[in-house]
C-alpha cells in the first residue's frame, strides 16, 4: 500500500536529513499513530548511512548489542565489541564527520530506561560533537509524558533539538484516502469508527460493507482490534479501574466535569482531575470551553477525542459479556446498528465537519479567516434556558453558526428557517448560518445563508 498522507511533516523531517549540519529531531505521539513509518518514509530514498534501531525494554548490554550487529551490516565490519551505551553512540557520532549519516532511535523511552543517564550521555556528544558532525539524530517515542520530558528546562537535552514533530491523528480526509471504494456516507461511518489511526485504517477491506468491517475489526470475540484499547490503556495507565469508569461515563455524552463524578464511581474530586488529566495527556480526551467564555471552568466539558476508544467503551466493553455468547451478526444489530447511526456517526459526523472548516481555512478558501472555532455558550432569560451550539466560528466580521445533520433526508426549508429562529432568540448575533447535511437541501441559499453537501466534504 501507497504511503498515504503527513505532506507537511515528510518535508520537515528530509529538510533536517538533507541538511550537512548537525540536527536533532524528537518525533512522539500515541501507539499506532505512524511515527515509524513516516521516518522510514523520509529515509526511503535517501542516499546516505541511515542506522535504524527499534530500542526494546531489555538491558543496555543487550541494546548496545543489537545495534552494533546493524553498524556491522551498515559499515560491512567485522564483529563490534561495544558495551555499553556511551561507547556505541560515541562512535556513531564520530563517523558522521566523515560522511553524512541518520541514527534513528525508535522507542527511545524503552532504550533510556535501562541507560542511567542516558539523556545526559547524549547532551556531551552533542555539545562535543555538533559543530564537525553531519550526523541527523532522530528520537522516537510512544510514551508522550517522557517525550515531552526531553524538552523541558529541566532535561540535559533541552534547547537541542531543532525538529519537535507531535504527532496528531490524520484528519477525516487523509483517512479517507485508506477506504477510496466507499461512498462518502460510508467514508463518514467508516472514520467515525477508526478516527485517523493509520494503523487501523490500513485494516480496512472497502470492498465489504462498513457493517462487516466494524464486526471484523472490533466488533466480534477475537476480532484484530477487540482488545486495541484496553491494551493500550493498560500501557499507560497504573490504574485503569478508575480510567474506565471515567471513560465509561464520558462514552454515554456526560462532558461536565459534576456529571463525569456524579455519574461515575470515582471515589473523589482529586482522583476524577488526575484521572482527566492524564486521559488528556495522553490525546484521547480533550477539555474544550466556549469559544465565548474560554475562561470559564465551570463552562468546560470534557469530550472522547478518539474515535475507537469512544466506539470500544459505548458498545464492546459495555456490553463484552454478550458479545461472547451471540452470534456476531445477531450482536451487532442489537446492541450497535441503531444507536451508531442515530447517535454515533451524528455526533462523529459534527467533528467531520469541523475538520472541515479548519482544513478550508488552512488553505486559504474562507474569508474572512476564522479566528475561534468552537462551542458557543448562550444564556437566554427569556425562555429561562441556558446550553450550548456545537459549532460556532468567530472571524472579522463577527459569529458563523453552523448545523450539521447527518440525516435520511434532505434539511427542509422550514427545518432551517426553525434553527434560525432559535438561535436568534438566544441572543447570538450571527451574521450567516451554514448547514451541513447528509442527504442535500431543500430550498434556496440566500445571503447569509449558505449550504455545504457531504460531497464537497471530500
Amino acid at each position: 500500500m501507497n504511503f498515504i498522507g503527513r505532506e507537511k511533516q515528510l518535508k520537515q523531517i528530509s529538510k533536517e536529513i538533507n541538511s550537512d549540519s548537525f540536527n536533532v529531531s524528537l518525533i512522539y505521539g500515541r501507539r499506532r499513530i505512524g511515527k515509524s513509518e513516516l521516518v522510514k518514509q523520509a529515509v526511503r530514498n535517501f542516499d546516505a548511512k541511515v542506522i535504524y534501531y527499534e530500542c526494546r525494554q531489555i538491558t543496555e548490554e543487550s541494546n548496545v548489542k543489537n545495534i552494533c550487529s546493524i553498524l556491522e551490516d551498515v559499515y560491512n565490519l567485522p564483529k563490534v565489541g561495544f558495551t555499553t551505551a556511551e561507547e556505541v553512540l560515541d562512535y556513531i557520532f564520530k563517523k558522521a564527520c566523515d560522511e553524512k549519516v541518520v541514527l534513528i532511535l525508535d522507542e527511545y523511552p524503552y532504550f533510556r530506561e535501562n541507560v542511567k543517564g542516558l539523556d545526559s550521555i547524549l547532551q556531551a556528544l552533542i555539545d562535543g560533537y555538533k559543530d564537525e558532525s553531519k550526523l541527523s539524530l532522530i528520537l522516537l517515542g510512544s510514551f508522550i509524558e517522557v517525550m515531552k520530558t526531553l524538552v523541558s528546562e529541566s532535561n540535559p537535552l533541552y534547547g537541542r533539538s531543532d525538529l519537535v514533530i507531535d504527532l496528531k491523528q490524520m484528519d477525516y480526509y487523509e483517512s479517507a484516502q485508506f477506504y477510496p471504494n466507499f461512498n462518502n456516507e460510508d467514508k463518514v461511518r467508516m472514520y467515525s469508527v477508526l478516527g485517523g489511526i493509520p494503523y487501523y485504517n490500513r485494516l480496512v477491506d472497502d470492498k465489504k460493507s462498513v457493517r462487516e468491517n466494524i464486526i471484523n475489526l472490533i466488533a466480534s470475540p477475537g476480532a484484530r482490534l477487540e482488545n486495541e484499547i484496553p491494551l493500550y490503556f493498560s500501557s499507560e495507565i497504573s490504574k485503569l479501574t478508575n480510567a474506565n469508569e471515567v471513560f465509561t461515563t464520558l462514552a454515554l455524552g456526560y462532558s461536565k466535569y459534576s456529571d463525569i463524578l456524579n455519574q461515575s464511581h470515582v471515589s473523589s474530586s482529586p482522583t476524577l482531575a488526575d484521572v482527566l488529566d492524564k486521559l488528556i495527556k495522553m490525546d484521547i480526551v480533550e477539555k474544550v470551553t466556549p469559544i465565548n467564555d474560554e475562561n470559564n471552568k465551570k463552562k468546560a466539558g470534557y469530550y472522547i477525542t478518539d474515535n475507537l476508544s469512544l466506539f470500544y467503551f459505548r458498545y464492546i466493553f459495555k456490553y463484552s459479556s454478550q458479545m461472547e455468547i451471540m452470534d456476531e451478526e445477531v450482536f451487532y444489530d442489537k446492541y450497535i446498528a441503531a444507536d451508531f447511526e442515530e447517535w454515533f456517526v451524528p455526533h462523529r459526523f459534527e467533528k467531520i465537519c469541523l475538520q472541515y472548516l479548519i482544513r478550508q481555512n488552512r488553505l486559504g478558501k474562507i474569508d474572512p479567516v476564522i479566528e475561534k472555532i468552537g462551542k458557543y455558550y448562550y444564556d437566554d432569560p427569556k425562555n429561562h434556558a441556558n446550553g450550548e451550539f456545537d459549532v460556532v466560528t468567530y472571524d472579522a466580521k463577527g459569529y458563523v453558526f453552523y448545523e450539521v445533520k447527518f440525516r435520511k433526508h434532505p434539511l427542509s426549508e422550514a427545518m432551517i428557517k426553525e434553527e434560525v429562529s432559535q438561535v436568534e432568540e438566544t441572543g447570538l448575533n450571527c451574521y450567516k448560518y451554514v448547514f451541513f447535511s447528509r442527504s442535500g437541501f431543500e430550498g434556496k441559499e440566500t445571503e447569509n445563508i449558505k449550504f455545504v453537501s457531504l460531497e464537497e466534504l471530500f
